[in-house]
């Protein structure tokens, strides 16, 4: 069966991505790595048992969407052109993903562990920005 004729779009288009261009952005990552090492830190201050089970609710989840964010960049923004002029690209964005989780971040509660991987991130942001013909300014801690 055919789609009636004012159903049928009139227009056809593309786009080289799923997303609208400038979209992507390594801030996301680093906005909930600031999360997880903040709540290691307040872990380790805290002796409310209470709230160091809450804490390890927030660094497992802020430390997901660290590694989503990561993965969202890897995947869908950088490109094999990237890969080829940053030839640690690969090793790095994998290595930031498995500080945020397996025996990084979720399993460590330990601030460096947070540190390395907003550091990390800051390594890829760097790069990111500079596909982008920008410079990247870390942000004040």
């Amino acid at each position: 069966m055919r789609l009636p004729r004012f159903l049928t779009p009139s227009t056809v288009v593309s786009a080289h991505c799923d997303l609208p261009c400038g979209v992507y952005d390594p801030a996301q990552a680093r906005i909930e790595a600031q999360s997880v090492k903040a709540m290691q830190e307040k872990y380790l201050a805290s002796d409310d048992d209470v709230f160091k089970t809450r804490a390890l609710i927030i660094i497992d989840e802020r430390a997901t969407l660290v590694k989503h964010h990561l993965a969202v960049l890897w995947h869908d923004y950088f490109t094999a052109e990237h890969f080829a002029k940053y030839p640690d690209l690969h090793a790095l964005v994998n290595d930031t993903i498995k500080l945020a989780g397996g025996k990084g971040a979720k399993q460590e509660i330990d601030p460096a562990q947070g540190q390395k991987l907003l550091d990390g991130i800051d390594a890829i942001a760097a790069i990111f920005w500079e596909t982008k013909g920008k410079s990247y300014e870390k942000p004040a801690a």
